[in-house]
């Protein structure tokens, strides 16, 4: 499993999807692959969801969504994952930048950046197959990185001043 592989399977196809249907995507793409390919995968999931768990990418879920729970940021950043690897890389080095993103899955009008289990599907494709689970990889941090974002308004708009425009609060 190379890079390149990986986010072929993980960039969602089309920007309007919904969680649903990423995860649905990512489930077939999965189907065909073999064992050992799934547990590449699947450690390759891992890399790159430390790789955002930041307090600085926390902080621009909180303005979007007003997320506030671990369970909740780990599928905002699974979400991130599906934009592809271009956008990734953008959000982890500046999280403000989501601001420029043009489509945004909504439910009920409103913004819906998470994708639920996209980082256990591998996992259950493989549990399904052999009966066992996936080998377990230590995630790392029990907290982001960096320093904790401030959930003061004028902060929050001078650290984030595109999310903020774009979601205000």
């Amino acid at each position: 499993m190379t890079e390149t592989d990986f986010w072929a399977l993980v960039t969602r196809e089309q920007p309007g999807l919904s969680s649903d249907e990423v995860a649905q995507q990512l489930r077939k793409k999965l189907q065909p692959l073999d064992d050992e390919s799934l547990k590449a995968f699947d450690k390759m999931m891992g890399q790159q969801l430390r790789r955002s768990y930041l307090w600085s990418v926390w902080g621009a879920a909180y303005i979007i969504t007003g997320c506030d729970s671990d369970y909740g940021f780990a599928e905002f950043r699974c979400f991130l994952l599906s934009l592809g690897q271009q956008w990734y890389d953008k959000v982890v080095a500046n999280p403000d930048c989501l601001g420029e993103l043009a489509h945004w899955p909504l439910v009920d009008d409103y913004a819906y950046p998470f994708v639920e289990d996209y980082d256990l599907i591998a996992g259950q494709i493989y549990e399904d197959r052999t009966g066992h689970e996936l080998p377990f990889v230590p995630s790392g941090q029990n907290t982001p990185v960096g320093k904790k974002f401030s959930t003061k308004p004028k902060l929050m708009r001078q650290t984030y001043p595109l999310l903020s425009a774009r979601f205000p609060f």
